[in-house]
């Protein structure tokens, strides 16, 4: 039909690929749903999710073709004007599906390991290409992927040149004349309109797919092209906080009590009094990779992964009940070592210039001799920026150790832990020692060295039934507990020991199954990510105790100085947790990519999204009564205003608190 009417060539070839692209974008839409969709949404709701999908794929297959539809204008630009013009947009669509094939297959895998689409936040592995590019090369099937996704672009290319071929060879009799302007200005038209939004009023934007009002439904129907060059925008902090608005709620939930209802300081001296302890007492506080709580044994997780740190809690202060406020090491290291959570939307805090300066109360830690230990580079992930906030620190890393290399991440978290060991060991003064391990990491080696470690071997139901994987997976958390026990039996050896506080928390947790441990909303609202040990360790020092109450990762510091009585300035959302006059239990967490802010209490975790029009209410412990509607506006009511309160208190924080 387009040859009778004497359609132009090239605007033959353009729909015929229109549709090649249009059947790609589908294909991966479809498979989204294969892979990715919850139980509790039948494939019939999805129409919507499909119908505005479609309207992102137009747009950006209109990206691609309108350039041949533009330059055809000038008959020597077509792709049918010459074999070298041919070969030149062959290769340009190439180079594009290239692109598009590479985007939707990280896409998949940010899906599968996040439950998002791609979005901006992918940078952060650019901006550290070395550690990314050897983490991906020592993790996963690199060549086998990179020839999978060469031969699918080569397989597209031999399609888009059989199309040509066909094309020209119906067209053979078909005269010089035909080539007519009016079909490449109405396929320009046409290709413009996808650009603007397919039968839309207002122009197509990200935040459409909100609209759906359900996380799987936006997800699905967003582009991950559309997704990441829009999120872009979301890099930069945001310095329009409505902190002042909340400043009341938030004064007497940190309680303090000099309320400046003008300046809105957060500012408070905490003087403990004199100090108690004959001796100040060293630190040594471990932030350990992906320690996630529903996977220990402290859980009462049956495959039993780490024994020896379970019995550390026995003898220790442990709080069963800590949550980091995000997903992320480097979220979660910032949020410990400033006590604010890192709500920036897509860069990290510690890789912006007008967040990464902050005060920390480490530095109030007068006398003490600060050390920082990391197996691989302190630049990764811009670690150094966050450290040298504290005054006089001794930063060891790769390059300062006589281990060898394990991988990507450097040294063994055993030999980190022994060589951190040796160097405290040495000193005169008291310390304060964070070391930061990595190896609960893919690509979750474990050193033949340590032939005294035994693997285990679970069968695949059983791994998966209980939060697990893969059995790599389950023995690298299993060789963090040997790891812990190698540091602690020497630093028994050590002179230190007996007046240390050891500090043990994870930097956040892992997605994952936890059905068989916790309630549903570990799982199905995703507390696994951010559930976390925390212990504090000195069976000379401290009485052992089992607290139950919910806690915070941004806790930690504000609690270890009140722990030995030294007197602090707390400018941030941290608090003392064994002050006894502390009020409300309860945590902040935020899911950046899909846009969940929320609080999780004792009873309750309350989340609402910052982009669509949905909150939920869930129950963290069972035997909980069952709320009448009355009971349950009121809870969600206050959750949701004390949310907002501390998001957007640490929004402010994050710019305003500049040592």
């Amino acid at each position: 039909m387009l040859i009778r009417w004497r359609v132009p060539k090239t605007i033959q070839w353009i729909v015929k690929l229109f549709l090649i692209y249009l059947c790609i974008f589908t294909a991966f839409r479809v498979a989204t749903v294969i892979f990715f969709k919850p139980k509790s949404i039948s494939v019939w709701e999805l129409g919507p999710s499909f119908w505005l999908g479609l309207k992102y794929d137009l747009r950006w297959i209109a990206v691609i073709l309108i350039p041949i539809a533009l330059l055809s204008l000038f008959p020597r630009l077509s792709p049918f004007s010459s074999i070298r013009s041919k070969k030149i947009w062959t290769i340009y669509l190439g180079i594009l599906t290239l692109l598009v094939l590479f985007f939707y297959g990280a896409d998949f895998g940010q899906f599968a390991y996040i439950n998002a689409r791609l979005n901006a936040d992918a940078l952060i592995f650019a901006e550290d290409p070395r550690e990314s590019l050897q983490m991906v090369w020592q993790s996963y099937p690199v060549l086998w992927i990179l020839v999978g996704l060469v031969g699918a672009v080569l397989m597209m290319i031999w399609m888009f040149r059989r199309t040509h071929v066909d094309v020209t060879e119906k067209n053979v009799n078909i005269h010089r004349f035909s080539y007519r302007r009016r079909w490449h200005l109405t396929a320009i038209v046409l290709l413009a309109w996808f650009l603007y939004g397919f039968l839309t009023w207002q122009p197509l934007d990200f935040f459409r797919a909100f609209s759906l009002n359900d996380e799987f439904k936006s997800n699905l129907a967003l582009n991950p092209l559309q997704n990441f060059f829009t999120t872009l925008r979301f890099r930069d902090p945001d310095f329009n906080t409505e902190a002042k608005a909340y400043y009341p709620l938030m004064a007497d939930f940190l309680q303090i009590k000099k309320y400046d209802s003008t300046q809105k300081k957060y500012l408070r001296l905490i003087s403990p009094g004199s100090k108690a302890l004959e001796c100040q007492p060293n630190i040594v506080l471990v932030i350990c990779e992906s320690f996630s709580m529903y996977k220990s044994s402290m859980s009462g997780n049956p495959l039993n992964s780490t024994p020896y740190f379970n019995e550390m809690c026995k003898k220790g202060i442990f709080f069963e009940r800590c949550f980091s406020p995000t997903f992320g090491t480097a979220r979660g290291v910032f949020a410990t070592i400033t006590g604010i959570p890192d709500v920036q939307l897509s860069k990290f805090a510690t890789r912006n210039e007008a967040s990464v300066n902050q005060r920390t109360i480490i530095n109030n830690f007068d006398g003490y001799e600060k050390f920082y230990f990391i197996g691989g580079r302190s630049q990764f992930n811009n670690f150094t920026g966050l450290i040298n906030n504290i005054k006089d620190i001794h930063i060891h890393e790769e390059g300062s150790y006589t281990s060898a290399q394990l991988n990507v991440w450097g040294i063994s978290d055993k030999n980190l832990f022994l060589e951190a060991n040796q160097v405290l060991t040495k000193q005169q003064k008291p310390f304060f020692a964070i070391i930061q391990t990595a190896d609960n990491h893919r690509p979750f080696n474990i050193p033949e060295e340590d032939k005294d470690f035994i693997p285990r071997n679970i069968p695949d139901e059983e791994l998966k039934k209980y939060g697990f994987e893969s059995l790599n997976e389950f023995n690298a958390f299993a060789y963090t507990d040997y790891c812990y026990k190698k540091f602690i039996d020497a630093a028994k050896q050590s002179g230190y020991f007996d007046n240390t506080i050891f500090v043990f928390t994870g930097d956040h947790g892992v997605e994952g199954n936890a059905e068989a441990i916790y309630p549903n909303a570990w799982t199905e609202q995703r507390l696994s990510d951010e559930h976390i040990p925390l212990l504090f360790y000195a069976p000379s020092l401290l009485t052992p105790q089992l607290r139950k109450e919910t806690v915070s990762q941004i806790d930690i510091l504000p609690t270890i100085a009140g722990m030995i009585q030294q007197p602090y300035l707390n400018s941030t959302l941290g608090r003392d947790l064994l002050d006894s006059s502390k009020k409300e239990n309860a945590a902040f967490i935020i899911y950046h990519a899909p846009g969940w802010i929320g609080v999780v209490n004792d009873d309750y975790f309350f989340r609402k999204n910052i982009r669509i029009q949905k909150e939920e209410l869930v129950p963290v412990r069972s035997g909980l009564p069952t709320l009448t509607p009355k009971e349950k506006d009121s809870i969600s009511n206050h959750l949701s205003r004390l949310t907002s309160g501390i998001y957007e208190t640490a929004r402010y924080m994050l710019l305003n608190n500049h040592h």
